[in-house]
């Protein structure tokens, strides 16, 4: 017989076999994209915003502490902050700890906005599919926004460090290299703990920002295309997408900014070289003295620069998000 006969019996089965194994590692693997969707899209939106709106999140934090460091005097704006910063110290100097962002959101974005999507579905399924209530995208928030803090509060100490270092007298600065050297310093200086300095109102802070920034978000996405007639058949439109996240940054920045306060002083303190004693004890103390120095609006220092940052980075993460995940479906899911 030829040898370009037909195949026979066994090779036909072996070759079945082949093809069968071949098609569930592609099904294994385009699972596990799909299971990993959220979180990847949702880290790498994130990791962009900060990126681009590091400067304005550097001049938070400095009018957050200049209250502290400077009792009685007027918090400056933060285009002087930053105008000051360009002029005394560079152009490099309004970037000052981005790589501890970087980090921070490659852990705390991916997180939070990761598993926000994956409860929200899980909730939406349990539901029989049905679109969930405000009160559950409320849950779901809080749970992924508190999850996501406890993974990412160390690069959140290292990069508050870093951005108020130079606001110190020189003789105080900690002088950290980078995010890494921040990290490894404060742990070998002050112990594993220093690493979770201010958790208690970082998870508060989280919590409020997730409902704040993505269930408000989910809300206000239903309420715009209403009021728009977006059907929303093939996902919201430019338009809804845009008034959703501008009311999303609002949000996030009025239900967050107190606790967000409150983190970057007991993230940043430091013993007082005359007494050895920390300026606060924990996160009441610090809420007492802020509002007894600096009244009730001490609570919303720099909140311009705050919203300038939340509405934003709210924007950058929930528009590119869409883009990012399209690019992410074809390559990986295709």
């Amino acid at each position: 017989m030829s040898s370009t006969s037909a195949q026979t019996p066994d090779n036909k089965a072996q070759l079945k076999q082949r093809m069968t194994i071949g098609d569930s590692a592609k099904a294994a693997s385009q699972s596990l994209a799909k299971a990993l969707e959220p979180f990847v899209c949702g880290g790498a939106a994130a990791t962009f915003a900060s990126c681009v709106i590091h400067p304005i999140d550097l001049a938070k934090v400095r009018m957050q502490l200049y209250g502290q460091l400077n009792p009685g005097k007027p918090v400056p704006s933060f285009p002087t902050l930053l105008s000051n910063m360009v002029k005394n110290d560079g152009i490099g100097s309004i970037y000052k700890g981005v790589d501890a962002a970087i980090g921070r959101q490659m852990v705390y974005g991916t997180a939070r906005i990761g598993l926000h999507r994956k409860i929200s579905d899980k909730l939406v399924q349990i539901n029989d599919g049905n679109p969930i209530n405000f009160f559950q995208k409320t849950l779901s928030g809080m749970a992924s926004g508190s999850i996501a803090v406890c993974i990412g509060t160390p690069f959140d100490i290292a990069l508050v460090r870093l951005q108020a270092d130079s606001m110190a007298p020189v003789a105080e600065r900690r002088n950290y290299k980078n995010v890494f050297d921040a990290l490894i310093r404060t742990t070998k200086e002050e112990g594993v703990g220093a690493l979770y300095k201010g958790l208690a109102p970082n998870i508060l802070r989280g919590m409020a920002m997730n409902v704040g920034m993505l269930a408000c978000y989910d809300q206000a996405k239903e309420v715009v295309a209403k009021l728009t007639n977006d059907p929303m058949t093939n996902g919201p439109s430019l338009a809804t997408k845009m008034g959703s996240s501008c009311i999303a940054g609002f949000t996030a920045a009025l239900f967050s900014l107190p606790f967000d306060l409150i983190k970057s002083r007991l993230m940043a303190m430091k013993k007082d070289p005359d007494t050895g004693k920390m300026p606060y004890r924990g996160v009441v103390d610090c809420a007492v003295k802020i509002m007894k120095t600096e009244g009730p609006m001490g609570f919303f220092n720099g909140f311009s620069a705050y919203y300038g940052r939340c509405a934003p980075h709210a924007m950058i993460i929930l528009l590119s998000i869409e883009s990012i995940t399209d690019f992410y479906k074809k390559t990986f899911m295709a």
